[in-house]
């Protein structure tokens, strides 16, 4: 396969010979002659600048104050977007914190996204989850959680119900590099190598931990090859090529439909932005290998196939970046405009009843902050 390369202080830098290509770096053509859906690509084209630009908005309504917290996933739009169009409706969804595209593309709210950001009320999570970790149940989009790699085993266990009930449906779970070393990934893959289940991994190999990088993550040299030891087939893909990511995850689930077994996908990207808004990637990250990426950028790949493919011009990039902006706008507004949940909200959605002790304390909160505001509207200081 051929390399690609770059420079790096004047050194060859190479891609990974083993990942599956379909781009060229600068995505000005397919390394061999293949059919493509036009419908398809400009879908993919459209969620991949959704997403970036989403991002985008969210770190900078975190800087501006007006949220907590944010996880861009700047380079990465790729993974999200190749694996969620290879899939189907009926399929689940197991997504990490830095998977937006993957909400997006399946159709998520953007208004209520923006909500799970601000906790407010129309949120989905009534604010008791942390920003990012969105929810959407009837999209068979799994809640994220903080906790590394617990979405490994909960894809599994879907993915086994599926096979048991002789259903068509897939699992899939997203992680990063470091996530291969938690517990719940090895539970997780032994569990669906013994049982044949009908799973994906995807493994977003972004080379950094947070701030530890892949050499002192694991001793493995390639990701891919830790699908060896759990009896399950591995493919190394290039993270940045869309659709090489598609085409992977097309194979791994027909493979599993047919009753083939999981599949384990390591696609090679490079964590452009900082792991969140709280993290400054300039005190560890090599800024030579950041250009070197910066040059593999995936959407300006896409962009620059379709236009070689005249399927894309300046004019319907505009209007598709003004069509983008003036949603996020919109969503924006609306969200911010929502209250808070009510305080009352916060004994609620764990019993099916509420217990009488609880009962108790959720209306002498509810009294107090009557009286807090009855204070507040007399100007008279509320005695703690």
């Amino acid at each position: 396969m051929k390399k690609s390369t770059a420079s790096k202080k004047g050194k060859s830098w190479s891609l990974r010979p083993d990942c599956l290509r379909v781009l060229s770096d600068d995505g000005k053509k397919a390394l061999k002659e293949q059919k493509w859906d036009k419908s398809l690509l400009l879908s993919m084209y459209r969620n991949m600048v959704l997403t970036r630009l989403y991002d985008e908005r969210a770190i900078m309504l975190q800087r501006q104050g007006r949220i907590g917290f944010s996880v861009p996933s700047t380079g990465q739009e790729a993974i999200q977007t190749g694996t969620a169009s290879a899939l189907k409706a009926d399929d689940w969804f197991f997504p990490s914190y830095r998977e937006p595209g993957v909400f997006l593309y399946r159709g998520a709210s953007l208004f209520k996204m923006f909500c799970n950001l601000y906790g407010n009320a129309e949120d989905i999570c009534q604010g008791r989850q942390m920003p990012v970790h969105y929810s959407f149940a009837d999209l068979k989009l799994f809640s994220v959680s903080s906790p590394i790699s617990t979405q490994v085993i909960q894809s599994v266990g879907t993915a086994l119900a599926s096979k048991l009930r002789k259903e068509d449906a897939v699992s899939i779970s997203y992680f990063g590099d470091g996530g291969t070393s938690e517990n719940d990934f090895h539970t997780g893959l032994t569990f669906a190598g013994a049982m044949q289940t009908p799973s994906i991994f995807i493994c977003t190999n972004n080379q950094y931990a947070i701030s530890v990088p892949v050499s002192k993550q694991t001793g493995a040299k390639r990701m891919v090859d830790k699908a060896i030891g759990y009896g399950m087939p591995g493919i190394a893909v290039d993270g940045n090529d869309v659709l090489a990511v598609y085409q992977a995850t097309r194979q791994a689930a027909d493979l599993a439909r047919k009753g083939g077994g999981p599949t384990f996908i390591e696609c090679l990207t490079f964590r452009m932005g900082p792991h969140s808004s709280s993290d400054d990637p300039t005190r560890y990250r090599d800024p030579d290998l950041y250009e070197v990426w910066k040059k593999r950028d995936p959407i300006d790949r896409l962009r620059n196939f379709l236009v070689a493919k005249n399927d894309w011009n300046e004019k319907l990039e505009k209007a598709l970046l003004d069509e983008i902006k003036a949603e996020l706008a919109a969503a924006v507004e609306k969200a911010e405009a929502v209250v808070a949940p009510p305080i009352s909200s916060l004994f609620e959605n764990v019993y099916a009843e509420i217990p009488k002790t609880l009962k108790k304390q959720q209306d002498a909160l509810i009294k107090e902050e009557k009286l807090r505001g009855d204070f507040e509207n007399t100007s008279e200081a509320f005695p703690l």
